[in-house]
């Protein structure tokens, strides 16, 4: 492992110090390329305007017009966070803003697969429906949309992932990854997206004259759910993306926030007066996960969209045990694919360019988390795949990767799709995360195809795995209230939390609940504790680790302590 510090450009640190940030603040976000205090603003005022996100007005016409003639509008969601606090944004704000009849419809994993197939348009026309909305879904369901438009359905696809060669045949396409489009944030959440339809409808409805400036409906309510699902999805905190969760954070703390949103703090042993963006990527967004993985995301959904402080705890608490099932169930496929993964190659040896995992009593639900836990043990770009548990479908196998820095993982598997055509039934996704369907039989064609675009594209320096960091902490920053002022900050994907690293003395070590290291360490002349989450192996006496500020309280007593990340040994 190889432990980098990054560049901090001093004249950005200078220019943020002058204008009042915190010395240590200025430094850390100078370091992810801030320029000005200007752009710490988080301001609503300054979010990019939804008129330039291309078909938000043609939306918010065809929504207007739906509303105005009072037609039944369905959702078509996704099954994960991001899907479903994108629903319960639908859901919320189009009755906020006048629609009467809305309903929603979110595929099940296991029957119906992802997105908008024909069936479920079927349903959706079936239920009564005349205008279809995806959410976080729909860029790549050519054959969903044909069959809703031929059943006499309008269609409107929202979605933030990264479109095919051609798109499907909607009435309205608002996908700012979708071509020609000039919106800045193209890393916006699906959840984001659906928010910027809400706010061009409203604006509409303005200028239609159903709404004025002072009696029009606030759509701010909505942030936290914005704010939940951006974080949970794991998309890049832009500057625009870092204003919607943060001000949907500033709600949250000040306890103004769906009940469901109150009930999962509790459900999960949070505060949400002090939450912060892990709360929502590592507490709340699994719970809310694991219904879509193990069960029916209709409760993560329903859990979202209720105003009854009792259902919302009910549900909460049916959202927490399936969490628990789910990590269960993680932890013995886990260590199963590892035992795989690792028999890919000699001990000694390097892991091959990629890694492919089947059993076939891997559960789907769980694929990309375990996909997950191997590319971050082995630093490879990682597929688990487990049969397919639909009907008719035993033949095929559900795949889910995860990448490292620098390997496309969508671009790769189209590229396997072009050398292998028949291999691929089904495939989409990003950078760093994706999905794809094959037949059981093409297995090894798939895996030895992923490996030769592996061996192509990643050199040494990639395979290297490495930690970014903010280099050495002084001594003076070593203090619980500076930890509380960085836990307040919005940090996340592309806009990484604050990481220090410097050579320490570890003066004892030792194992507890047989998997952590607690380390007593001295940092410059100073003591402090540590511990390494998921570390066994005992480090030297002095060691240059990379850490992150953290607060342990013992008896009412608040100190800081170091959470290590990695050693460079």
């Amino acid at each position: 492992m190889k432990i980098v510090a990054r560049d901090i450009p001093p004249r950005a640190v200078w220019a943020l110090e002058q204008a009042g940030v915190h010395p240590l603040l200025a430094r850390l976000f100078a370091a992810r390329g801030v320029q000005s205090k200007d752009e710490l603003d988080d301001g609503l005022s300054r979010l990019l305007p939804p008129s330039g996100m291309l078909g938000t007005a043609q939306a918010a016409a065809l929504l207007a017009d739906a509303i105005a003639q009072n037609k039944r509008l369905c959702i078509v969601a996704d099954y994960d966070c991001d899907g479903a606090t994108a629903c319960a944004v639908a859901m919320r704000g189009l009755r906020l803003l006048g629609a009467k009849q809305v309903s929603y419809i979110v595929p099940d994993r296991v029957v119906d697969g992802y997105g908008l197939t024909s069936p479920i348009a079927q349903r959706v026309k079936d239920s009564g429906a005349e205008v279809l909305i995806t959410v976080d879904n729909g860029i790549a369901s050519m054959d969903g949309v044909a069959t809703a438009k031929a059943l006499g359905l309008q269609v409107l696809v929202t979605d933030h992932h990264l479109p095919a060669s051609t798109l499907p045949d909607a009435d309205v396409i608002v996908n700012p990854n979708q071509p020609g489009c000039t919106f800045e944030s193209k890393s916006i959440a699906g959840v984001g997206v659906m928010f910027y339809v809400l706010l061009a409808l409203r604006s509409e409805l303005r200028q239609r004259g159903v709404f004025t400036v002072e009696n029009q409906p606030k759509l701010d309510a909505l942030l936290p759910l914005v704010a939940l699902g951006t974080v949970a999805d794991v998309v890049k905190l832009d500057a625009n993306n870092r204003r919607l969760v943060a001000q949907g954070l500033k709600r949250v703390r000040a306890l103004v926030l769906p009940a469901g949103i109150a009930s999962l703090f509790v459900a999960a042993g949070r505060v949400a007066k002090v939450a912060t963006t892990f709360d929502f990527g590592f507490a709340l967004g699994p719970r809310i996960n694991a219904a879509g993985r193990l069960s029916d995301m209709t409760l993560g959904i329903e859990c979202l969209l209720t105003d009854d402080a009792g259902r919302a705890d009910e549900l909460a608490k049916m959202l927490d045990g399936i969490n628990r099932e789910r990590r269960e169930l993680e932890g013995d496929m886990r260590d199963q694919a590892m035992q795989i993964a690792e028999s890919l190659f000699d001990e000694g040896d390097e892991p091959p360019p990629a890694i492919c995992v089947f059993d076939p009593d891997f559960h789907e639900g769980v694929v990309g988390i375990v996909a997950s836990r191997i590319k971050d043990k082995l630093h490879r770009p990682s597929f688990v795949f487990a049969a397919s548990a639909a009907p008719g479908k035993e033949h095929e196998l559900k795949g889910s990767g995860r990448s490292i820095p620098g390997f496309h993982l969508r671009d790769a598997l189209d590229l396997v799709a072009k050398r292998y055509p028949d291999v691929l039934l089904r495939f989409g996704g990003h950078a760093m995360a994706a999905g794809c369907t094959i037949a059981e039989e093409h297995f090894d064609d798939f895996e030895q195809g992923l490996n030769e675009v592996a061996q192509e594209w990643l050199d040494a320096a990639t395979l290297t795995r490495r930690i970014d960091t903010d280099g050495p902490l002084a001594p003076e920053y070593r203090r619980i209230d500076l930890v509380d002022t960085l836990h307040h900050e919005v940090w996340g994907q592309g806009f990484a939390p604050p990481t220090f690293s410097e050579e320490v003395e570890v003066v004892s070590q030792r194992l507890v609940g047989e998997k952590h290291l607690a380390l007593k360490l001295k940092h410059q002349g100073s003591p402090v504790d540590g511990i390494w989450f998921g570390r066994t192996e005992p480090l030297p006496a002095r060691v240059k680790l990379a850490f992150r500020l953290d607060a342990d309280e013992w008896n009412g007593v608040r100190r800081v302590r170091f959470l290590v990340e990695g050693a460079e040994v």
